[in-house]
């Protein structure tokens, strides 16, 4: 067992933030060749990003959500596709940290391990003895390329038994990856297929799926830690979100940028920032990206005061959280829409970063657990004394 002094949030931010030169610099690179560049990779790791929601008695972080929303704000203020990928790479690690700890302790044996994953399950699993032997195959496994295992979700289907979905740890040496991450957005993410051919899974390094989703955890070790006993889906909305708003705050950094010595073509304007419409789209643009925050921050605050006090859920909670994740998406999403309307026709250029920026969120928005059109009528069901539609709350 190995345990570390863990950084304050301050020196956490500090370190994402003094990872912008680098990830800035393979950016451009990273969207061309649909990866994050190893040397981004390094970079990250050297930071500590990798260890924010490992435990500490491996040498981890335990880190709260809100330091996952700020961290992910930072590096996503730098490159979109490094800081979903990192934001990403918590989700399932923090997953692994519900196993029995014998799994743990093989995962986590591996310096800096990077867990990707996925909550679909288009896979199936046929009990064996010993464990399952699983077929299938995984789609937007971001990071995969650079990943030491997977999370996956598979349909158990067995004699005598109704089907059911287990969650799974395979190390990525027993799976295929596809490399069909051809997109407009987030390509940088390399967000991959993956594929299992009679992958044999041992039965310690799987769970029930609905065991997990109503916190049925399988870790002596970690359930006294009070960021291991939050719900899935307030945990994986926690961690994403930070992408989003950091997203905004570059497309507002690189609209400032180029706006000195910019005029209006076609106008009288020979100064684009003493035209009132300019004041007026900075302005609102500003606004969004503070009501984002606002939503981001009250999303990891509530779990993080739930977790720590050992609260049980409400439905209404459960379902509030996702909606803050798809309001901070859908502002983000507004302000940078509104900065890239304001940067002119220049801006379509590929060395311009808005337009990259403007990609990568719109994705985001697109991503089905984050919908800001789906979150939001998960929520209005639930205030409106409803059923959720969805186990994924």
């Amino acid at each position: 067992m190995l345990t570390t002094e863990v950084p304050a949030r301050e020196e956490l931010l500090r370190r994402a933030a003094g990872l912008a030169p680098v990830l800035q610099r393979n950016a451009a690179w990273a969207e061309e060749n649909r990866r994050i560049h190893d040397e981004s990779i390094e970079a990250l790791a050297d930071a500590g990003v990798f260890k924010l929601r490992v435990p500490a008695r491996y040498g981890g972080y335990e880190c709260d959500t809100r330091t996952l929303v700020e961290v992910a704000a930072e590096l996503g203020q730098a490159d979109g596709s490094a800081a979903w990928t990192a934001a990403v790479y918590w989700i399932p690690t923090w997953m692994a940290c519900l196993f029995p700890d014998e799994v743990q302790d093989e995962v986590f044996s591996t310096p800096d391990v990077r867990v990707c994953g996925t909550l679909s399950p288009t896979a199936m699993a046929a009990p064996v003895e010993g464990g399952v032997v699983v077929n299938g195959k995984w789609g937007f496994v971001s990071g995969a390329w650079h990943s030491h295992w997977q999370e996956i979700v598979a349909i158990q289907v067995g004699p005598d038994q109704q089907p059911m979905p287990i969650m799974a740890l395979v190390p990525m040496s027993d799976l295929q990856i596809i490399d069909d991450w051809n997109t407009t957005g987030l390509r940088g993410t390399g967000s991959v297929s993956t594929v299992a051919q009679d992958v044999f899974v041992p039965a310690e390094r799987v769970l029930p799926l609905p065991a997990v989703l109503q916190e049925q955890y399988a870790s002596r070790l970690n359930a006294g830690t009070p960021i291991y006993r939050a719900p899935l889906l307030p945990v994986a909305s926690a961690s994403s979100v930070g992408t989003a708003v950091g997203l905004a705050k570059a497309a507002r950094t690189a609209f400032l940028q180029r706006l000195p010595g910019r005029k209006i073509t076609y106008t009288s304007y020979e100064s684009q920032s003493e035209a009132p419409l300019t004041h007026l789209q900075v302005a609102e643009a500003t606004l969004k990206i503070d009501q984002a925050q606002f939503h981001a921050g009250r999303l990891a605050d509530t779990v993080d005061r739930k977790s720590e006090l050992g609260e049980q859920w409400s439905l209404e909670e459960r379902a509030r959280v996702r909606a803050d994740m798809g309001a901070a998406c859908k502002l983000a999403k507004e302000a940078a829409d509104i900065l890239a309307t304001a940067s002119g026709g220049s801006s379509i250029y590929a060395d311009v970063p808005i337009q990259r920026i403007l990609r990568d969120i719109q994705s985001m928005n697109l991503h089905a657990l984050m919908h800001p059109n789906t979150n939001t009528e998960l929520y209005g069901r639930v205030l409106c004394g409803l059923p959720p539609n969805t186990l994924y709350i």
